[in-house]
């Protein structure tokens, strides 16, 4: 990405990974690696380029961070987690970003168990 959006960066990829520990862990798990793959893919980008790819991850960072802060004061203790995802917004889409999409839908309805997540923090010998 262009030099003078580095610091602006720096601090979404941050506030994303920060926001990704109110998620299972198996949802945390498969969320940091998109966001880290995205970030990587999206370094040498052009500026226009670059400013599409922040603004659409500053709208999932505040989406994110106010259904934590919903889930937060839910009594049932039910999570809650994402947005619909309109047809018209789905046209605009490229193949491959369709193909990413497809293949995060994926594994993000696979059982739990096939996630490799562990959350045990007892060493395995």
């Amino acid at each position: 990405m262009v030099g003078r959006h580095v610091s602006r960066v720096r601090a979404l990829y941050k506030r994303v990974l920060q926001l990704h520990r109110v998620l299972p862990p198996d949802l945390k798990a498969l969320g940091d690696q998109y966001v880290k793959d995205e970030f990587r893919r999206h370094k040498a980008v052009g500026s226009d380029e670059a400013q599409r790819f922040l603004q659409e991850w500053e709208v999932y960072a505040t989406v994110l961070s106010q259904q934590a802060n919903e889930n937060r004061q839910n009594s049932t203790g039910k999570a809650c987690f994402g947005i619909f995802l309109p047809e018209e917004k789905l046209n605009d889409f490229r193949d491959e970003q369709i193909g990413q999409l497809q293949e995060l839908m994926q594994e993000a309805t696979k059982p739990s168990w096939q996630f490799s997540v562990s959350e045990s923090v007892e060493p395995k010998l």
